[in-house]
C-alpha cells in the first residue's frame, strides 16, 4: 500500500482531516521544545545582564546595529515569501509554491551571509569568547567576554535552525516542482512555515535584546 493515497491521506489516517489535526499538533509540540529550549538562553542573559548592565552594554555597542536592522528586515521579508509559498500550495500553484519556497530560501541565504560577515569581524577583533579574547577598553573585560558567549550562543543556535530550515525548504521546492503538493496535500509546507515563522520570531526579540540594549548611551 503506498504510504499516501491519491487524495493525500497517508494510510494511517481516516481522512485528511484528522491527519492535518495530528500533523498539527505534532508540529506544535515541537515548536514548544524549541521555546524551551531558546527559554533557558533568555533567561539566563536577563539575569545576567541584570548582573552586568553597563558590561553588557559595552558589549552590545560594538555590534553592527545596521546589519543587524538589515537582516532583520530579511527575515520579516521571508516570512512573507513563506506565507505566499503556502498560499499557493493551499491553490495548487505549482510554479507559485516553487517560486515563493525559493525566494524564502534566498532571503535566509542572504541571512546567514550577513551573520558570516559579523562572525567574521568579531574574529578579527578577537571579540570570540576564549583565550584570544580581548576588549582593552572595557573596565570588567570577563563581563563583556559573558556577553559575547550568550552573543555568539543564542545567535550561532539560531543560525543553526536557520540552515536546517534553509535546507529543508530547498527539499520541498524540489518536491513541489515535481507535483507532490496540492489542494489536497500541502501539509509539508504549511508545516515548514510554522517552523520558518517561528525562527524569524526568535530573531524578532534577539535583535533588541543583542544590539539596542543601551542604545540611548551612544
Amino acid at each position: 500500500m503506498s504510504s499516501v493515497r491519491s487524495s493525500g491521506v497517508a494510510h494511517q489516517f481516516d481522512d485528511a482531516e484528522q491527519q492535518r489535526e495530528v500533523v498539527t499538533l505534532g508540529m506544535w509540540a515541537f515548536l514548544i521544545t524549541e521555546v524551551m529550549m531558546f527559554g533557558g538562553l533568555f533567561l539566563g542573559y536577563t539575569v545576567y545582564r541584570a548582573k552586568h548592565p553597563h558590561a553588557f552594554i559595552e558589549g552590545s555597542h560594538h555590534l553592527d546595529i545596521w546589519l543587524g536592522a538589515f537582516n532583520t528586515v530579511v527575515l520579516i521579508c521571508s516570512s512573507l515569501t513563506m506565507a505566499l509559498a503556502v498560499h499557493a500550495a493551499q491553490l495548487d500553484r505549482r510554479k507559485g509554491t516553487v517560486l515563493f519556497l525559493l525566494l524564502t530560501i534566498l532571503l535566509g541565504s542572504v541571512f546567514l551571509g550577513v551573520k558570516v560577515i559579523e562572525y567574521t569581524s568579531k574574529w578579527e577583533q578577537n571579540l570570540v569568547p576564549g583565550a584570544h579574547f580581548a576588549f582593552p577598553d572595557a573596565q570588567a573585560p570577563d563581563q563583556v567576554e559573558l556577553f559575547y558567549s550568550f552573543y555568539f550562543a543564542m545567535t550561532g543556535l539560531h543560525a543553526v535552525h536557520m540552515i536546517v530550515g534553509v535546507a529543508l525548504l530547498g527539499i520541498l521546492a524540489m518536491l513541489a516542482w515535481r507535483g507532490k503538493f496540492s489542494s489536497k496535500y500541502y501539509q509539508p509546507v504549511e508545516m515548514s512555515g510554522l517552523y520558518w515563522h517561528f525562527v524569524d520570531i526568535v530573531w524578532i526579540f534577539l535583535f533588541p535584546l543583542l544590539y539596542l540594549i543601551g542604545a540611548h548611551y551612544v
